[in-house]
């Protein structure tokens, strides 16, 4: 069965839900089959090239609310920085746009040169646990290619990142922290 998203599948299976009417549902319930469904959580993800906090400055104008995380590349421990002149840039900011939609973004490394336009966008899909982490990853990735196999993070994420077989660049994690 496709997902197609939180909301869009609270609609259409309306007609599968449970109808006893003393449990309360919320609308990342999903049902099929009478059986829930354990849905990853997908955000997007951004890559600028060094005017990431000027764009999620404008994004939060908008959008409004507080940054959830800002890191930069000169708080990485020093075995992961990326150089002087990447340390005051933007190595993760999120911003919560709704009540299940977190907006990511970094600035793209000199390193790596300059990000493509229309590349430069990646999912972040939220695992529920490490096996269900290592599922995503691992099916993702068939026939793709794993730029970060799953690993450990100092961030203290269970984190990969990969490219799979159509092009489309995808960053799975769990984080122990967040699961409720």
């Amino acid at each position: 069965m496709d997902i197609y998203g939180k909301y869009f599948g609270w609609i259409l299976m309306q007609p599968l839900l449970p109808r006893n009417k003393s449990k309360q549902l919320n609308k990342t319930d999903i049902f099929f089959n009478k059986k829930k469904i354990t849905m990853a959580t997908i955000n997007p993800y951004f890559n600028f090239h060094g005017n990431t906090e000027k764009v999620f400055n404008f994004y939060k104008s908008v959008f409004g609310g507080e940054y959830q995380m800002v890191m930069r590349y000169k708080d990485a421990p020093p075995e992961h920085q990326m150089g002087e002149s990447d340390g005051e840039k933007i190595m993760h900011i999120a911003l919560p746009i709704g009540e299940h939609t977190i907006l990511m973004g970094s600035d793209w490394p000199e390193a790596y040169g300059k990000p493509i336009e229309g590349s430069n966008v990646s999912v972040s899909i939220s695992a529920d646990g490490r096996e269900h982490a290592d599922k995503l990853f691992n099916g993702l990735s068939a026939g793709g290619q794993a730029a970060m196999p799953m690993s450990d993070t100092f961030w203290g994420s269970y984190f990969g990142m990969l490219k799979d077989k159509f092009g489309f660049n995808w960053m799975v994690s769990y984080d122990e922290n967040t699961q409720s």
